[in-house]
């Protein structure tokens, strides 16, 4: 198994497919079609049963059912976030905001030379 399967995992059993299509250093697409021909296919049909039940089940009876099931799977996909740690957060932050000061510093610097050089030549 390349990574854990997930509580929120849409398809359990899917991370050997790709590890396995990702061994040789390629990208996943490139060799997936390969790893899904070594096992004989078996994980892309199984793949597809297990997802017909559940699409079917998502779309339920009308757009209350379609509403239902779209929270289900922002739920599911929210499961599987990796949130960053307080630390990762603020080291983030500071880089964002450092990163805003400097370019808006530049710009308006530009703009301020910008408007002198036009100033000086038209007036």
């Amino acid at each position: 198994m390349a990574e854990k399967d997930r509580p929120g995992d849409d398809v359990p059993g899917d991370d050997e497919v790709l590890a396995d299509a990702t061994a040789g250093g390629g990208a996943p697409d490139d060799d997936a079609d390969e790893a899904l021909n070594r096992d004989g296919g078996t994980a892309l049909a199984e793949r597809s049963q297990d997802e017909t039940p559940r699409t079917k089940k998502s779309r339920g009876k009308g757009p209350i059912g379609r509403v239902g099931g779209f929270f289900r799977e922002v739920t599911s996909e929210l499961r599987k976030v990796i949130w960053p740690t307080r630390k990762e957060l603020l080291t983030y932050t500071g880089v964002v905001i450092v990163f805003v000061v400097i370019m808006t510093t530049l710009v308006a610097g530009l703009d301020y030379g910008f408007g002198k050089a036009i100033l000086a030549a038209l007036g």
